[in-house]
């Protein structure tokens, strides 16, 4: 599979997207891709432990991935690449259906992705859905 068509699959498949990193700084990229990723029709899950209560988009922040009832289907990571295996980790566990993990710009973690790859979850790295869904095409989710 190229990784043009992981990445359609990937952000065709999913529904909901825990954030991890969601910044209340309008200017802060993580706070504009959750508001596109909202505005595109994903149910997004803001984790970050300094903004606990702060409802956004109908959503309240959590403090970890584990506090996220019924599971996602993504965990979206805006942390230092070095923090991604332990984001990845705490995915795996806090959703048994994990379908993907995906890296923003500037984050790599290669063991993280083989550990994510060998559970059978899609991994997406040094990439943006904010600009790959645009890019392909993809319309807005239902």
């Amino acid at each position: 599979m190229t990784e043009d068509a992981l990445i359609r699959d990937v952000l065709t498949r999913v529904k909901t997207i825990a954030l991890v990193g969601w910044s209340p700084k309008p200017d802060r990229p993580s706070h504009r891709v959750a508001a596109y990723l909202t505005a595109q029709g994903y149910r997004v899950i803001p984790v970050n432990p300094g903004q606990v209560g702060e409802i956004v988009a109908g959503e309240a922040v959590r403090a970890s991935l584990a506090e996220i009832e019924g599971g996602f289907d993504m965990v979206d990571i805006f942390r230092r690449s070095e923090e991604a295996g332990a984001v990845v980790a705490e995915a795996l566990a806090a959703s048994p259906d994990l379908t993907a993990v995906w890296m923003q710009l500037g984050v790599e973690d290669a063991a993280a992705a083989e550990v994510a790859r060998a559970r059978g979850v899609a991994v997406v790295m040094n990439r943006c859905p904010a600009i790959e869904i645009p890019r392909l095409g993809l319309p807005k989710r239902a």
